[in-house]
């Protein structure tokens, strides 16, 4: 896709909040919402349903509007789909794309998301890496979108017996013993696993949290784990964690969670480190409508829906657009720009640092280098306090994106980035955002953290509570 279109989306709205380190960024949001006043404002507009099937069957439809063809304004119909095709396909999941509405945005989205199109990585990650199916983008009327077909589920809450949780980031793994519900252990181990391809390392590293987690356990009943990735039946299908594998021992991977199980020989369940995010958010809160975002070396997003229940969706949102200028900084895995990965993780405070004269080369680690920044903030360093800020308001305009997208009640924040004074910082500019650019959600979504252990070791805990004790 070319970014020229996407700048003049991202120019029809400037933001009230403008992050002092980052002047240029452009609100997913807010354009959006211009684009669709003007669609409604020009007379012309004329609906739009994207469709996304998923390798299980179950259908999602996503409704819009968009100028009519011939329309002096028509040609941004093209990056204001596209930009919502990729956050469906990241939020979602899904092989078959289905575009009903002017014929020449399904070609769009058809040549864009193919083999020689730009958006090639998104082709071959969600068609035959997850979904082990090619990508296809079907071209239709928007009255023969299918409709909706979701399913949910319930996701763990079983507090009963000795149980162990683990946690696996990009930067540290943790570790918690559980006992009926009571936490009696928990440790941190910083680790690099992004750098190791041997996948023994994984195995050991993982093997020994629970070894250590166990020893404070008069025995084990079950193993509940949370990790970065997309977890398809306890199968890591895709993650970050484990870039450095070479492509021929991957299967290694695939089945280390499944080899952890036989060796340890207890009811072991693992999912996305998002869906456990929220989980532990919706028990520390004792409701539900929770969006959970954790938000250490990349943002890992889960989702518990009014019902209680998890939904099967992938919520792998640090892929998903929320700034849309044209040049805005890379995901370095994907390629791709102005996805959440750069804007609420550790590497939004690393971007930001280096770019206002804040040195870090000298670390090696990814925790140290948080630290040192961390240690400027509370020390009182104005550039320091100046990325937190800017980390608050790109997290206030990501929310109100967010909340096209899902119904939410609470946005429970957490993680690395949090520790400190700096989750008070980005909770206090988020709502400050929303309170002035989007009073009726202001009113509707509460913004909360979890107290400080519970932000770096609840997931782990709440991992503990996956598996259910026949």
């Amino acid at each position: 896709m070319g970014y020229e279109l996407l700048g003049k989306l991202g120019s029809l709205a400037k933001p009230k909040f403008i992050p002092a380190l980052d002047t240029g960024f452009a609100s997913a949001a807010l354009a959006n919402r211009e684009f669709l006043k003007k669609v409604s404002e020009s007379g012309s507009g004329v609906p739009l349903v994207i469709g996304l099937e998923r390798a299980d069957g179950t259908t999602s439809r996503f409704e819009t509007m968009v100028f009519k063809s011939g329309h002096q304004m028509a040609e941004l119909n093209l990056p204001y789909i596209e930009r919502l095709v990729k956050f469906l396909l990241w939020q979602k999941g899904g092989w078959k794309v289905t575009i009903g509405g002017p014929a020449e945005v399904g070609e769009y989205i058809k040549a864009v998301y193919s083999p020689g199109g730009t958006q090639v990585f998104d082709y071959d990650f969600h068609g035959m890496t997850i979904c082990e199916h090619p990508l296809e983008v079907i071209i239709t009327d928007a009255d023969d979108v299918a409709a909706a077909r979701e399913t949910s589920m319930p996701l763990g809450r079983h507090l009963k017996g000795n149980r162990i949780g683990f946690d696996l980031g990009a930067s540290d793994r943790k570790a918690a013993a559980v006992i009926d519900g009571e936490v009696v252990f928990t440790e941190e181990v910083v680790w690099d696993p992004r750098g190791h391809a041997d996948p023994a390392y994984h195995y050991n590293q993982i093997n020994d949290a629970l070894k250590s987690a166990a020893s404070h356990l008069p025995k084990v009943d079950a193993i509940g784990g949370s990790s970065a990735g997309v977890i398809i039946n306890n199968r890591p299908m895709s993650a970050s964690l484990f870039r450095g594998i070479p492509a021929e021992q991957y299967y290694k991977i695939e089945s280390v969670f499944l080899d952890l199980a036989k060796k340890w020989n207890v009811p072991f369940e693992v999912a996305n480190d998002g869906d456990v995010t929220a989980l532990a958010g919706a028990m520390s809160l004792n409701d539900n409508g929770v969006l959970g975002v954790a938000m250490g070396s990349s943002e890992a997003v889960g989702y518990v829906n009014s019902e209680g229940n998890i939904t099967g969706w992938l919520n792998e949102l640090a892929f998903c657009p929320i700034d849309y200028r044209s040049d805005a900084p890379a995901d370095e895995w994907s390629g791709d720009i102005g996805c959440g990965v750069q804007y609420l993780t550790q590497q939004a405070v690393f971007r930001l640092a280096k770019a206002n004269g804040i040195p870090l080369e000298q670390y090696e680690m990814l925790a140290d280098k948080l630290k040192a920044v961390q240690k400027l903030l509370a020390d009182g360093d104005d550039t320091a306090r100046k990325i937190w800020e800017s980390i608050g308001i790109y997290m206030g305009y990501a929310i109100a994106h967010y909340a096209a997208f899902y119904d939410i009640k609470y946005l429970i924040i957490l993680g690395r980035v949090t520790s400190g004074i700096g989750g008070d910082i980005i909770m206090a500019k988020a709502n400050e955002v929303l309170n002035v650019e989007f009073p009726e959600l202001a009113q509707k979504i509460t913004i909360t953290m979890p107290d400080e252990k519970m932000k770096r070791v609840g997931q782990a805990c709440a991992a503990a509570s996956l598996p259910s004790i026949e």
